[in-house]
């Protein structure tokens, strides 16, 4: 792309163009308005039309155009080919890949190949329309995804309570007036698992009108700063202080599910649960107070509107699962759980809950150490040894889609040698990573402004009912493919000899792309008018209005709407109370808290960044290093440890070299190390993202560390040890 001329120059030569279209580097959806004259970007900023969104963006927004200027991005296939990178052909890259996938799997079983989808698939109406078709022409059982390093807790209690695993509830923020927020910081997240944007002034604007926002978190974060309160908790021990709110609730028969109670059989038998749990057995533990701790649930009960959230600082920790589940229990006893102001489920114009299945724990499992799967995904803690691992069942190869592992999941080290022993791997994604540069063949998709854009999983957990859809902003260059399109000749080829309906089949979807399935899925949601085009929602009428359509506020929707059979919410109680004895040798058994490592480790967000692929934006890295280890001044007076210093953190799985960054923010006997850097592995393709490099907190994360009711990763609360040099 010819980017020499000025923009003045450019204006001049070239009519300018206004284009409207949906952000998609993050869950807020905000709407962005970009001024092109030809092929350049003059501006991006805010929509203010925008009906969801009103005009505000973060940093990252304007960071679209150096992702599609960056001289770094693949635009054709690539081949290593004596360790040096070659261009090829788009047919003799699909060819390849298929005679070395088919190969693989000939020789050693369909098993022998697995696949890892990144995070940014889900941003991705392509990928999450077509993504599933290639994961079925490979028949393999060992699928990976980010989701096991995120919110897999989230899916499986809505599978188990709602019947459905994306069936989950997000904070009606906009109708609430006491905000209790445990373990998230979506000040810098943009939300998570709650798609909000200007999130900021949505939590200010609580306070304002003399609500409460309360943020209970190991460390002051951005969204600690405005808040009412802040309360320091020990990493890890959320699921007691959970444990000790519901036991205050029945205690002071605070409890009052209200309509609830007709739709949650044995909702009373939570109380013989928390039974043991006093706010006076788990203080020392968690670090807040027993009068702490009874007066956060008597000002939640006493609230008109209030609502409990808990996001990825309580899912990635030993007891996520369990926690996020009384975190939903709470909501539920408070009668907060579908109701105004509390927990409330969306009505997305195009209803994805439909188009899916309800989800299912344990069907499969890990080779090595029999890990459950859940929907047929294996949790990605167990994937370098069941590659490392010989004998029956062993990966010996590698489809990878828009993912980056080697950063994003535990122990990272370990992962890059096993990518490194496999006899193939193909990688679709338009960079070279710190994972993917291992791969055989590399097969790039255009640039996001090259592709339109439907937010299929984001509307469905936004805190508005809303529905947009973008058109490509740029028409895609000459021999480019879109991801879809990857995908499904991947897929194609992969059947091999197919008959006429197979071959019909393949042409009509190449030729009808994603709009259509997605115009279906608008016609046949709660707002659509079925086969009659002049009625209801359809794609035709999202694209006459470029800055989206308001739905409406969220809605009451139980019982009706309840994906089990029964129209009940299952609190499943015998499977997720079973993890309590496993609390209980954890904080009170003889041996617990021994440990040679006295720091507990945790990850941290800036709104600048989005996991590790957004390091190679010369915008989103400017600044002062952000890739530092933050630690308490008292732990830093002990050790020696000045400011700025080099500092050596250690855990059982690795270690690493940065800068302390002395600062109160966090709790003593924690530090923070931010997620998603590690750029200094040599072999990658971007320039920016290596000079910038920091180190990867991921190799200290521990792949034997996992939560065992959902085989979840264990990201925060990870024993480290920590060293001036």
């Amino acid at each position: 792309m010819t980017t020499t001329q000025s923009p003045k120059t450019k204006a001049n030569s070239d009519k300018q163009t206004t284009h409207y279209r949906t952000c998609n580097l993050c869950e807020a959806m905000c709407g962005i308005e970009i001024v092109t004259s030809g092929k350049q970007i003059l501006s991006i900023k805010g929509d203010k039309q925008d009906t969801f969104s009103h005009g505000h963006i973060c940093p990252k927004a304007t960071a679209l155009q150096d992702l599609h200027e960056d001289p770094d991005r693949l635009r054709q296939p690539v081949e290593k080919v004596n360790g040096e990178w070659k261009e090829i052909s788009w047919e003799a890259a699909f060819e390849k890949t298929v005679t070395y996938i088919n190969a693989v799997q000939k020789k050693y079983g369909r098993d022998a190949v697995g696949t890892y989808f990144g995070n940014p698939n889900v941003h991705n109406l392509g990928s999450m329309l077509y993504g599933r078709e290639l994961l079925h022409e490979l028949k393999t059982k060992n699928k990976f995804s980010a989701t096991s390093v995120d919110q897999l807790p989230h899916h499986i209690i809505a599978h188990k309570l709602f019947g459905h695993q994306l069936k989950m509830p997000v904070p009606d923020i906009d109708n609430c007036d006491h905000f209790l927020i445990i373990g998230a910081n979506p000040v810098a997240s943009n939300g998570s698992i709650m798609s909000v944007p200007d999130v900021k002034n949505r939590l200010k604007s609580i306070t304002k009108k003399g609500g409460q926002v309360i943020v209970i978190d190991p460390r002051l974060t951005e969204t600690a700063e405005i808040a009412s309160q802040h309360h320091f908790i020990k990493p890890g021990s959320d699921v007691l202080l959970l444990l000790a709110m519901l036991n205050t609730l029945f205690n002071e028969k605070l409890a009052k599910p209200g309509r609830l109670k007709e739709i949650t059989p044995d909702w009373n038998q939570l109380a013989i649960d928390v039974a043991p749990y006093s706010p006076e057995r788990v203080a020392q533990h968690t670090g807040i107070e027993a009068s702490e701790i009874r007066l956060l649930v008597r000002d939640f009960a006493k609230a008109k509107a209030p609502v409990c959230y808990g996001r990825m600082g309580a899912s990635v920790q030993t007891f996520g699962t369990l926690t996020q589940y009384l975190i939903i229990a709470f909501n539920i006893l408070n009668g907060r759980l579908d109701a105004r102001g509390g927990m409330m489920f969306t009505q997305p114009a195009a209803d994805l809950i439909s188009h899916t299945g309800k989800g299912h724990l344990g069907r499969t499992q890990s080779r090595v150490r029999q890990l459950p799967g859940f929907s047929g995904e294996l949790p990605v803690s167990a994937l370098a040894e069941d590659i490392l691992t010989e004998g029956e069942g062993q990966i010996k190869a590698m489809v990878m889609m828009a993912g980056n592992p080697v950063l994003s999941t535990p122990n990272g080290q370990q992962l890059d040698k096993a990518f490194q022993n496999l006899d193939f791997m193909v990688s679709i994604d338009f960079y070279i990573n710190e994972s993917n540069r291992h791969a055989d063949i590399i097969l790039p998709p255009v640039s996001i402004l090259e592709r339109s854009h439907y937010d299929l999983i984001f509307h469905l957990l936004a805190v508005r009912n809303t529905a947009k859809y973008s058109p490509a902003l740029f028409k895609a260059e000459e021999n480019t493919k879109q991801d879809w399109e990857i995908l499904l000749e991947l897929s194609h080829k992969l059947r091999g000899k197919t008959d006429l309906k197979s071959q019909v089949m393949h042409k009509l979807k190449m030729f009808l792309g994603p709009e259509a399935q997605l115009d279906l899925m608008l016609r046949t949601g709660p707002y659509g008018g079925g086969l009659n085009i002049l009625k209801g929602m359809s794609l035709r009428k999202l694209k006459a209005q470029p800055h989206g359509i308001d739905l409406g506020e969220l809605k009451p929707v139980l019982p009706r709407s309840l994906k089990t059979k029964d129209k009940k919410i299952q609190l499943n109680r015998a499977f997720f109370m079973a993890d309590l004895p496993r609390v209980n040798q954890h904080f009170f058994s003889e041996e617990a808290n021994e440990s040679a490592r006295p720091f507990s480790l945790i990850g941290r967000r800036h709104v600048r960044s989005n996991n590790s692929w957004l390091h190679n934006s010369k915008r989103l890295v400017k600044g002062k290093n952000r890739c530092t280890v933050m630690i308490h001044p008292y732990d830093a007076s002990a050790l020696k440890i000045e400011n700025l210093q080099t500092v050596k953190v250690e855990s059982r799985v690795g270690q690493v070299e940065l800068p302390a960054e002395i600062t109160e923010e966090v709790m003593q006997g924690v530090v923070s190390i931010p997620h998603g850097f590690g750029h200094n592995r040599g072999g990658t393709g971007w320039k920016i993202a290596e000079a910038h490099a920091g180190v990867s907190v991921n190799d200290l994360t521990d792949d034997m560390q996992i939560d065992a009711l959902s085989g979840n990763a264990v990201l925060n609360g990870v024993p480290v040890s920590i060293q001036a040099l």
